[in-house]
């Protein structure tokens, strides 16, 4: 068995794995017990009971953090020069078409974020084998298919973000840092919480939040009672 450090043995000892906490308790809970000298994010693991094979069963959806990630959000825009200016005048850190098509298609993927336009989509759909491992290939459903590439950009830029249940039926998301305060991890996660049990397909049967937990890079989990988010 590997050796369990003693920051790590700390941490452990500050958390009850018995006990199922509200979402209040636990976002202090993973501040107090992480050990990170960097800025660790703070990650939900959540388990739906849906199966992801079924079309009716998809869960996949767009949220927009009420304090953002804490994280900066590289985005690509692909469109043509028209939509150059308003691209780079929102924020988009890489702005092209043809070059950064190119690129993909060499295996650079050093973006977060990729929006594109409709007219464009004929080029870009061919990076769908890169992109769509990667959870990166725009999609109008997520609001990175559109004509308003600046207002797009800006969402991202401030937090906006989508999700897609695994093939295992979970979502992971990253909704904070642990330098922000308790409070603003805790309305994040309810936020991203809330638009989930939204997005509840009719045909899921049983119970849908099967287990949520809360962690951040490197720290033990903590489970939350699902019962308080419904």
């Amino acid at each position: 068995m590997p050796k369990i450090s003693k920051k790590r043995k700390q941490a452990l000892t500050k958390v009850d794995q018995t006990r199922v906490y509200n979402l209040a308790d636990a976002s202090k809970v993973v501040k107090d017990i992480t050990t990170t000298r960097f800025d660790a994010s703070v990650d939900l693991s959540i388990r739906l009971g849906v199966d992801p094979r079924k079309a009716n069963q998809m869960v996949r959806g767009v949220v927009t953090l009420p304090h953002g990630t804490g994280k900066m959000v590289r985005v690509l825009v692909l469109c043509t020069p028209d939509k150059e200016a308003e691209a780079r005048e929102a924020g988009a850190d890489f702005v092209g078409l043809d070059e950064f098509i190119q690129k993909i298609e060499q295996g650079w993927v050093d973006m977060d974020v990729v929006i594109t336009m409709p007219s464009v989509m004929g080029k870009v759909g061919k990076l769908g084998k890169v992109l769509g491992p990667r959870n990166l290939m725009p999609n109008p459903k997520t609001g990175t298919v559109t004509l308003e590439i600046g207002k797009a950009v800006k969402e991202v830029k401030a937090g906006k973000r989508d999700f897609k249940v695994d093939k295992q039926g979970s979502i992971h998301a990253s909704i904070g840092k642990v330098s922000f305060d308790a409070k603003k991890i805790e309305e994040n996660a309810n936020e991203l919480l809330h638009t989930i049990v939204k997005l509840k397909p009719s045909s899921a049967k049983g119970t849908y939040l099967r287990s949520v937990y809360m962690s951040s890079t490197m720290s033990p989990s903590v489970q939350i009672d699902t019962k308080t988010l419904v």
